[in-house]
C-alpha cells in the first residue's frame, strides 16, 4: 500500500464529523437578535431558533426518539418545517418531509415504508394525515406512529386545530415546552449517519425514498451559496418547498450564512413581489412554473421596477430560454442548475462566463439554459453512451445519459436493493436524463429518455419542441408527449394551457394557429399533429406530469393516416 508522509492519527483536537448542525450555533453566536425566521406576524431571532430547537430535540428524546428513528413532518413553508430540519436531527433521528400534494394512500405508504415513530402535521393538513393513518392502519401493517404533534397557525381557521386535538394530538408548542432550551445535543459520531430521507415526486405507485448522510448535507450547504454568490446575511424568500430536497439544502445554508428566513404558505406572484418590496428579499429559489408565474403576473400584483436586484435560482425542469428572457427583463438575475433528489437538489450550474455580457439578450437566454458544469461539491459529472459508459463528444449534438459522482450523491434508496443495483450501475449515479456535452463541457439536457418520441424512426427531443412552442404569444404553458400515430408510429402532441387573456371560445382556430407557427420554426417532423388545451398535472415542485398526459394521449386513439 501506498503510505502517507507520516503516520499522525485523527484525534479530537483535528477531525470532527462534519454535519449541518453547527451552523445554527453559530450564526445563534454571531446575530442572536438578527430576525433568522419571518413568517406573517411571527418573527423569531437566531438565539431564540436556536433553543426552539433544542426543546424539540430534548422533547423528541424524551420520548425514546433517537438514531435509528425517523420523524415525518407534513406541513408547508412555516418556522415548524425550519425548526425540523435542525431540532429532529439534533435528537439523533432523520427528517422526513413529506409532499404535502400527495394523495393520502401515498402518504401511508411513505409512512409505513419510513416507520415513521413521530408525525408532526399542519393543521390544515390534519385531514389529509388523519386518513393516511387510517388506511396504514386498515392495511394490515402491524406499524403506528406512537406520537401525533398537530402545528397551530393563527392565520388559518381554528376548526381544524380542536379537530385535531380531539382526535389527541399535542399541540406544537406545548409540545416544545416540554423540551429542554439548553439541551446538549450530540454530534453524529459517523459523518455517514442520515440526517434527511426524502422520497421522489411521486409519480409512480410506490415512490423511492432517497437517504442523505449528515456529511453530504453539510458540503452542499455550503456548496450552495459558493456556487450562487450569495453573502452572509442574505434575505432569503420560501418558495421553494421544504420539503423538497430539504428545500435543495438551504435550510442549512441559511443557517451557515446567518441569513433570513421569509416563510409563505402559499406562493403567488402577489406574495413574492409584496416580500420583495417590504421584506428585502434578496434571494429566492423557484422553479420554473414559478418564474412563469412572475413573468406573466397581472400589472396589478407586479411592484416593477424591483427595489434592488433580486437574485433567483431555478431548477426542476429545464427553463425555456423565452422565460430566463422576460425574468431578466424584469431586473431578476437567475442562475439556472439542475439536479435531482438524490443529489441534495442542485449539483450543476450554468456558471456565467464575463464572455456572455457582450452577447444580446435572446443569446444570453439560450446559454443560461444549458445545465452547465458541476458544483464546487460535485466530483464527478459526465454525459455517456449508457451502454459502454464512454463519455460522448463534446460536439453539442451527440446525446448520452447524464452521470454523477462524488460527496453529494445520495447514500442509496431505503429498502431498494434493486434500484440501488440499477441508480449505481459502473460506479456512477445514472439520472436518467438525456444531454449533449458542448464544445466548452456545458451540458444541456435534451429529454427524459422516457420522454423522447421517435416519430418514423426519428427522435424528436419534447424539451426543444416545448422550447419553440413557449414562444408562442398565446401559450402560457406545454407539455409535448407522443401519441400513437397509424402512419409514423408516434408523433408529437402538445397539451397547452393558454395565457389568462386570451380568447378561448375558437380552440380549433387556435391549434391551427400553433401548427402553423411550429411549422414556421422547427423540422417538419417535431410539429404536434394534435393540439389539446387545458391545465397541466403537475407535481408539488411543479414537474408537469407527462406520464398521465402520455396516459391520455394514448386513450385518444392514433392519428389516422393521411389520405393526401
Amino acid at each position: 500500500m501506498e503510505r502517507d508522509i507520516d503516520d499522525l492519527p485523527k484525534n479530537a483536537a483535528n477531525y470532527t464529523a462534519l454535519t449541518p448542525l453547527w451552523f445554527l450555533d453559530r450564526a445563534a453566536t454571531i446575530h442572536p437578535t438578527r430576525t433568522s425566521l419571518l413568517h406573517g406576524s411571527v418573527r423569531y431571532t437566531w438565539f431564540q431558533t436556536n433553543k426552539r430547537c433544542r426543546r424539540l430535540a430534548s422533547a423528541l428524546s424524551k420520548h425514546s426518539v433517537g438514531i435509528g428513528s425517523t420523524v415525518a413532518i407534513i406541513a408547508p413553508n412555516i418556522p415548524a418545517m425550519y425548526e425540523a430540519h435542525f431540532g429532529v436531527p439534533m435528537a439523533g433521528a432523520v427528517v422526513n418531509c413529506v409532499n404535502i400534494r400527495l394523495n393520502a394512500p401515498t402518504i401511508a405508504f411513505l409512512l409505513g415504508h419510513s416507520k415513521s415513530e413521530v408525525v408532526m402535521v399542519d393543521q390544515e393538513l390534519f385531514s389529509l394525515a388523519e386518513e393516511a393513518l387510517k388506511i396504514l392502519a386498515e392495511s394490515g401493517s402491524s406499524f403506528r406512529p406512537s406520537l401525533l404533534i398537530v402545528i397551530a397557525d393563527k392565520s388559518c381557521d381554528p376548526r381544524a386545530l380542536n379537530h385535531a386535538l380531539g382526535k389527541g394530538a399535542i399541540e406544537y408548542e406545548k409540545f416544545l415546552e416540554t423540551g429542554d432550551p439548553d439541551f446538549a445535543w450530540k454530534r453524529p459520531e459517523d459523518e455517514w449517519q442520515s440526517i434527511a430521507l426524502g422520497y421522489t415526486s411521486g409519480t409512480t405507485a410506490s415512490p423511492k425514498g432517497v437517504v442523505l448522510s449528515h456529511r453530504g448535507a453539510y458540503l452542499m450547504s455550503l456548496s450552495n451559496p459558493l456556487n450562487w454568490g450569495m453573502n452572509e446575511g442574505a434575505v432569503y424568500l420560501w418558495t421553494l418547498p421544504m420539503f423538497h430536497c430539504n428545500g435543495w439544502c438551504y435550510t442549512w445554508a441559511l443557517a451557515a450564512l446567518c441569513g433570513t428566513n421569509i416563510c409563505l404558505r402559499q406562493v403567488s406572484a402577489r406574495a413574492v413581489y409584496s416580500a420583495i418590496a417590504n421584506d428585502g428579499v434578496s434571494h429566492f429559489c423557484a422553479a420554473p412554473v414559478v418564474l412563469n408565474t412572475i413573468v406573466n403576473a397581472p400589472m396589478e400584483e407586479t411592484i416593477l421596477p424591483l427595489p434592488r436586484v433580486v437574485h433567483v435560482m431555478t431548477a426542476g425542469a429545464a427553463p425555456p430560454p423565452s422565460i430566463l428572457f422576460a425574468m431578466s427583463e424584469k431586473g431578476f438575475r437567475v442562475t439556472h442548475t439542475y439536479g435531482l433528489s438524490e443529489t441534495y437538489g442542485p449539483s450543476t450550474v450554468c456558471s456565467w462566463k464575463p464572455e456572455w455580457d457582450c452577447q444580446p439578450p435572446v443569446i444570453q437566454a439560450r446559454l443560461n439554459a444549458r445545465q452547465g458544469v458541476r458544483y464546487i461539491s460535485l466530483e464527478g459529472l459526465d454525459v455517456v453512451d449508457p451502454k459502454t459508459m464512454k463519455p460522448v463528444p463534446a460536439d453539442g449534438t451527440t446525446i448520452g445519459e447524464i452521470v454523477m459522482r462524488g460527496n453529494v450523491v445520495m447514500k442509496g434508496y431505503l429498502k431498494n436493493p434493486k434500484a440501488n443495483e440499477e441508480a449505481f450501475a459502473n460506479g456512477w449515479f445514472h439520472s436518467g436524463d438525456l444531454a449533449v456535452k458542448h464544445p466548452d463541457n456545458y451540458i444541456e439536457i435534451k429529454d427524459r429518455s422516457k420522454d423522447i418520441i421517435i416519430s418514423g424512426g426519428e427522435n424528436i427531443s419534447s424539451l426543444e419542441a416545448e422550447n419553440v412552442l413557449y414562444a408562442h404569444p398565446a401559450i402560457y404553458e406545454v407539455s409535448v408527449v407522443a401519441r400513437p400515430d397509424q402512419q409514423w408510429g408516434e408523433s408529437p402532441c402538445a397539451f397547452v394551457t393558454l395565457k389568462p387573456e386570451v380568447d378561448k371560445l375558437n380552440e380549433g382556430r387556435l391549434a391551427e394557429d400553433i401548427i402553423k407557427f411550429s411549422r414556421s420554426k422547427m423540422p417538419a417532423y417535431w410539429v404536434p399533429k394534435s393540439v389539446i388545451f387545458g391545465p397541466l398535472p403537475k407535481t408539488a415542485t411543479g414537474k408537469i406530469q407527462k406520464h398521465l398526459l402520455r396516459v391520455k394521449a394514448k386513450e385518444m386513439g392514433p392519428v389516422k393516416k393521411s389520405k393526401l
